[in-house]
């Protein structure tokens, strides 16, 4: 019998992490890396106009509560690599208007940071993008961001010592609170109702009362009345992301995300990681809902494969040793790259988040060579077909959870 031909993909998903001039640490010393425009809004807003020429889902913009650090849960002193950057959800929103399909996902540290603060903030950014914003949220056990704030301490987290019965609990109870953060932010979304905007001038009503909604949440780790100051965002809910590399942050995706970022390194890691979020998101009682799960890769593009790993050699020249981070490094030519996505998709990964090595360089390699790449094997979209974030991720736009009550009142 002829062998069984495998049945199409659907088209993927793409998306870019934008982080200083590039992921990696040496990158500022390219040549078109643009260091002394870093902490202009410029350097933002050329990044994620040429992501949106390459019609990508979204951007995510990243941050921290400290400065950049090779070391654990404490500063490193270095000199030699980009340290300092600015506020991600003020970046997004400054580059919101002068973008039309984009998504925009700035990361927030839920850890130290009010539920009630990043959902106006980030429904402002949702305003502001007609319907385009997302939030990348991300727990935080380090020391010296704790130091800021002086409400907690956390220990130093020593990367040799994983299974220590003390740093399991208390990541796991950082991962909890960002849950119970997220729920929060989701109900304060919630806590106006579409129509509770009324706006009559002949009235004098501009505001309907009996659909702001108390949202009265209670846990160990937040007591939140609501309502929020600012009415529901266009889309309803903004998209909420995570990253994760391990089981209880995989939890946190399966409870709380409508996207993960994963970090898988071959094809059969990433099929064991899809399965396990898989079978978290069913325990969690998600099963019915349409979670997405993006790999992440570090990539080098070039026309010659040759050319990105000699590249990825002078890189790494500059630097003590060979450059490794969380997720896997590609080097290659666009095609090579094209070859490698689809054959994660087919282990169950929905689409990718792209981490440019040089911004100046590799975003284009992306958009330039990338996409028309996939466009011509069918497997991306040729023009944008939606005018919101959870539109172009195929997401439905969510009932409001207090609507129903005050339908039934």
């Amino acid at each position: 019998m002829p062998a069984a031909v495998p049945a199409p993909l659907p088209p993927l998903h793409l998306a870019v992490a934008l982080d200083g001039t590039g992921w990696h640490p040496a990158s500022w010393r390219e040549p078109d890396a643009r260091p002394r425009e870093l902490f202009t809004a410029g350097y933002w807003a050329d990044a994620v106009l040429e992501a949106e020429r390459g019609l990508l889902d979204l951007v995510t913009f990243e941050d921290s509560l400290t400065l950049q650090s090779t070391r654990h849960g404490e500063p490193d002193g270095r000199t030699d690599r980009v340290r300092g950057r600015l506020d991600a959800v003020l970046t997004a929103a400054r580059v919101a208007p002068l973008t039309r399909h984009i998504g925009l996902v700035p990361t927030v540290v839920t850890t130290h940071t009010e539920p009630f603060h990043i959902s106006k903030a980030i429904a402002t950014l949702d305003y502001v993008s007609t319907g385009r914003a997302g939030v990348r949220v991300q727990a935080s056990l380090r020391a010296d961001e704790a130091a800021h704030f002086g409400r907690r301490s956390f220990p130093v987290i020593r990367p040799d010592r994983p299974h220590d019965p003390q740093v399991r609990e208390l990541v796991a109870d950082t991962f909890d609170e960002a849950a119970d953060h997220v729920e929060v932010v989701r109900r304060l979304w919630d806590s106006w109702e579409d129509d509770a905007e009324i706006r009559d001038a002949a009235t004098g009503r501009f505001v309907d009362r009996t659909r702001l909604h108390h949202i009265d949440f209670a846990s160990r780790h937040f007591a939140v009345r609501g309502p929020s100051i600012t009415p529901r965002p266009p889309q309803g809910q903004p998209i909420v992301a995570a990253l994760a590399h391990a089981t209880v942050p995989y939890r946190l995706i399966a409870r709380s995300a409508d996207l993960g970022f994963v970090t898988p390194h071959d094809t059969e890691q990433a099929a064991a990681i899809v399965a396990e979020v898989r079978a978290e998101q069913q325990a969690a009682g998600r099963a019915g809902e349409h979670l997405h799960l993006f790999g992440d890769l570090l990539v080098l593009l070039d026309d010659d494969p040759a050319a990105a790993r000699a590249r990825r050699a002078r890189l790494d020249a500059r630097l003590d040793e060979p450059f490794t981070g969380d997720a896997e490094i590609f080097a290659g030519t666009p095609a090579q790259l094209a070859d490698l996505l689809q054959e994660r998709q087919r282990a169950g990964l929905t689409g990718f988040r792209l981490r440019p090595a040089v911004t100046g360089h590799d975003l284009r390699a992306i958009t330039r060579g990338l996409v028309p790449e996939l466009q011509a094997r069918g497997a991306f979209r040729r023009a944008y077909e939606a005018d919101t974030l959870r539109g172009l991720l195929g997401l439905g736009r969510p009932a409001n959870r207090y609507a129903a009550r005050t339908a039934s009142a």
